[in-house]
């Protein structure tokens, strides 16, 4: 499912390839994509939104340069 709007782009669909189900989730402008398992997803619901503004910020993490620490999973 393709959910978008002025800001962004993503493809959304449940990944049963794993040990069990997660939800994919994929930027469509980058071709980046992530994995979040139940216990992620359930995460998100309980957060405020004030506390995600972080990771509005696409200078944070997206033209970061190949090599980063964040791609090599150090944030």
């Amino acid at each position: 499912m393709i959910i978008s709007n002025e800001f962004a782009a993503v493809d959304v669909a449940v990944d049963d390839t794993a040990n069990g189900p997660r939800l994919q989730i994929r930027d469509l402008d980058t071709g980046a994509s992530t994995y979040l398992d139940p216990l992620e997803l359930q995460s998100l619901v309980w957060v405020p939104h004030r506390d995600l503004e972080p990771f509005l910020d696409p200078s944070a993490y997206r033209w970061r340069e190949e090599g980063s620490s964040l791609e090599n999973g150090h944030y």
